[in-house]
């Protein structure tokens, strides 16, 4: 039998803390029953709740932190009065120590960033971790990174995207070779910023065995599910997260207006019930919750602030599978074989104005 998966949760993280975070441990729980669980956060907030759950507690360890970091405060003030006392870092020196395999919280994004890399730091090949993201699509779903761990991006560091991205995916997916494309103002070779051009020839002429390059996506290829892993650097990604996520609320809010807004509406709705419902539940956020950051040397996940016990259960999920499935291990292994057959980068044209 496999070794338990041990999994450290910041408790006190995101916007209702423990009591989110012990249910959705309990629910992970069901679902992998060979997980463990470390909870860090105040002894008296936590305990009550955990208590409550008996299956849990028996498989769970409580470490008492006496500081939690606040959704609202920057990344700088955390590090200041949390590090080394805050349910947050301790979840992270977990990781680092071996104590635990992979870290979970809901916290503050910035601040968990900014701990993660100090604490744990990065892989020897990677420049700056990146953030990616489980995306809904018509043909299932897609991984897009990075939605915003960091701004900007040269060639190589997009090139280690899609190598880390092909990775997560062949885990998540059940992919041997995850298709990737470069999201770019339009698929032909010509446009688009440099950087992107050049990670572009990069990625052909590197050939790698752990993905296929499909070249350039545009902004609906994202939806469309074109590839199986959408690169970008963090500034285009954030707003184009950020951005579907609004649309989703605006087209639910629309539903809920045009099956209120008459008798005959109404009517309509209760025949068509079963196929809304279907709908609503695709849309549903909470499907594909937990943001991976990818880079580090460990398994850290980012679950969204405000989900309920099920949404959290699944970024606990994405941390479990990637550390059953070996990432960090595949992630190496593949930049190990890009290292040895890239070739130098080719002598970059001189700008030519932008693309339409």
């Amino acid at each position: 039998m496999s070794e338990p998966v041990r999994i450290a949760l910041d408790a006190m993280g995101g916007d209702f803390g423990p009591e989110v975070v012990i249910p959705g441990a309990a629910l992970a729980l069901e679902r992998r029953p060979d997980s463990r669980f470390i909870f860090f956060g105040k002894e008296a907030a936590v305990r009550p709740l955990l208590d409550a759950h008996p299956r849990l507690a028996g498989r769970s360890t409580l470490e008492h932190a006496e500081v939690a970091v606040q959704m609202h405060e920057k990344p700088t003030q955390a590090l200041r009065s949390g590090r080394r006392t805050s349910s947050m870092w301790m979840a992270l020196e977990a990781v680092k120590s071996g104590e635990a395999d992979c870290a979970v919280s809901a916290g503050n994004t910035g601040a968990l960033m900014a701990m993660a890399k100090i604490c744990l730091r990065t892989m020897a090949q990677i420049e700056r971790p990146a953030l990616a993201a489980i995306w809904p699509t018509i043909r299932g779903e897609s991984i897009v990174l990075d939605v915003g761990a960091s701004i900007g991006a040269d060639a190589q560091h997009l090139v280690d995207l899609a190598v880390m991205g092909a990775a997560m995916a062949h885990i998540l997916f059940d992919l041997e070779r995850p298709t990737v494309g470069l999201l770019n103002v339009g698929v032909e070779e010509i446009k688009g910023l440099e950087e992107v051009k050049a990670a572009s020839r990069m990625l052909r002429a590197a050939d790698l065995p752990a993905l296929s390059y499909q070249g350039f996506v545009e902004g609906d290829d994202i939806g469309k599910g074109t590839v199986d892993v959408v690169v970008t650097e963090g500034f285009a990604g954030n707003i184009a997260l950020k951005s579907a996520e609004g649309t989703a609320k605006q087209v639910a809010q629309y539903f809920r207006d045009a099956m209120t807004r008459s008798f005959t509406a109404k009517i309509g709705y209760f025949f068509a019930r079963r196929a809304f419902d279907a709908l609503r539940d695709k849309m549903d956020p909470r499907h594909a919750n937990g943001g991976l950051f990818l880079g580090l040397d460990g398994v850290v996940i980012k679950s969204h602030g405000g989900t309920d016990a099920l949404g959290y259960a699944g970024a606990i999920e994405i941390g479990y599978e990637m550390v059953r499935h070996r990432l960090l291990d595949r992630i190496r292994e593949t930049l190990m074989l890009a290292d040895e057959d890239r070739a130098p980068a080719p002598d970059l044209p001189a700008p030519d104005g932008g693309s339409d």
